[in-house]
């Protein structure tokens, strides 16, 4: 290496942390905006079938899969990405997937039909993929190595407090503006995203080398096929109880409309407290949270079997849910970061993938248990599967120890 290459590397490498430590906060402010902004734009649907369907002509089934869409194109889109963009600037490519979160907004505030409709909510899905694939990687360029947990958990405190809002605020927009005018909402919300990353996003150049080939390439590292085989396991075991709460709910807590509101909310405000707790733990238990999460989940399922008829005691077990099942993606996204460091934007995009058809699967899973067998059925299938995911997960800690 000559003399100026090694000035040059040395000033890239000042560059990078000024940035880091100047400028990356806030444009890891603005990604918290946008992330908002995405996961409530993908769940308001839940709230708003009704009007939806009834004002573009097709059943309520079909309006509901709005959803279906926009996760079946954020599959894709996590999956491909990399390679696609591959060359581009991060910032760029950023910019591009704001603009079209822009875009898709007014194509669903204004669809004149369903086509029109559902390719504003395949818009939302590849806004979804693209941004969730590369968070990891963009934080771990903006903010110092020992601020990356407090980032994450700032990104996903933004996804637990939208998810949480979504739906009612959607009904709550529907009812006095209609359902265009919910919609449209996300609209003035994009465009503050937008220019809040234009300002605050430094450039971020492409590394070539570390997007050659497909995602999938970082399964050959044997800790890293733990690890998302890890995950894939968390996710089904926690979807397939919780997409399943309200029938349980309903039948065997027997609980009024209003308190089951009350308990998705106490759901959904420990999730937020949990993702703000659980930064400082990671910097120094990562694996160990790794696997406690996944055994209190499933000690969880286990003791509402047998409490599910209080109220009371039920309420306070699905707090302890929400409080770990919100927190636990942040962690799994920093063990991503510790573990492909060098490919962190792969490992994003297959990351994303195998969340979204751990969900389907899990749910899907969970709701053929619950017809062959009650909700005994499907709380034990998700206690079994999460205490496997606890015991993978010792693997992957033991793989990466020999590493």
């Amino acid at each position: 290496m000559t003399a100026t290459q090694a000035d040059a590397g040395r000033c890239e490498s000042e560059s990078e942390t000024d940035a880091a430590t100047s400028g990356g906060w806030g444009a890891v402010f603005a990604l918290t905006l946008c992330v908002a902004t995405l996961i409530a734009s993908e769940f308001m649907p839940v709230s708003l079938l009704t009007p939806i369907a009834a004002d573009l002509h097709m059943s309520e089934g079909n309006a509901g899969q709005a959803i279906a869409v926009s996760g079946i194109f954020a599959v894709v889109t996590a999956l491909a990405i990399a390679s696609v963009t591959r060359g581009i600037d991060r910032r760029t490519v950023l910019l591009a997937l704001a603009v079209l979160m822009m875009a898709s907004g007014l194509m669903v505030a204004f669809a004149p039909n369903a086509g029109v409709f559902m390719a504003g909510r395949a818009l939302v899905g590849i806004v979804i993929g693209g941004f969730w694939s590369m968070s990891a990687a963009t934080v771990m360029r903006l903010v110092r190595k020992e601020d990356v947990p407090r980032a994450l958990s700032l990104l996903n405190g933004g996804n637990a407090l939208a998810t949480t809002v979504a739906a009612p605020l959607g009904s709550f927009l529907g009812q006095y503006i209609g359902w265009r005018g919910a919609f449209f909402a996300v609209v003035p919300l994009a465009a503050v995203t937008l220019a809040w990353l234009f300002v605050s996003l430094p450039a971020m150049p492409s590394d070539r080398k570390t997007t050659d080939g497909t995602v999938f390439r970082v399964l050959r590292r044997p800790q890293v096929a733990l690890g998302m085989l890890a995950v894939a396991l968390f996710f089904m075991g926690q979807f397939a109880l919780y997409t399943y709460l309200r029938p349980f709910l309903e039948t065997v807590t027997r609980v009024d409309v209003p308190t089951l509101s009350l308990i998705l909310l106490v759901i959904g405000g420990a999730g937020v407290l949990g993702t703000s707790l659980i930064g400082f733990a990671l910097r120094t238990r990562l694996y160990s949270l790794l696997i406690a999460m996944p055994l209190a989940m499933a000690g969880i399922a286990i003791a509402l079997m047998v409490v599910g008829g209080s109220a009371v005691a039920s309420a306070t077990l699905l707090a302890g849910w929400g409080l770990i099942g919100t927190a636990a993606p942040v962690a799994w996204w920093m063990w991503l970061s510790t573990a492909l460091p060098d490919d962190a934007e792969a490992g994003g995009g297959l990351m994303v993938a195998v969340v979204q058809l751990a969900i389907a699967f899990g749910a899907t899973l969970g709701g053929s248990a619950y017809d062959a067998g009650g909700y005994r059925w499907t709380f034990a299938v998700s206690a079994a599967t999460l205490f496997a995911s606890a015991i993978v997960s010792i693997l992957a800690w033991r793989r990466s120890r020999r590493t």
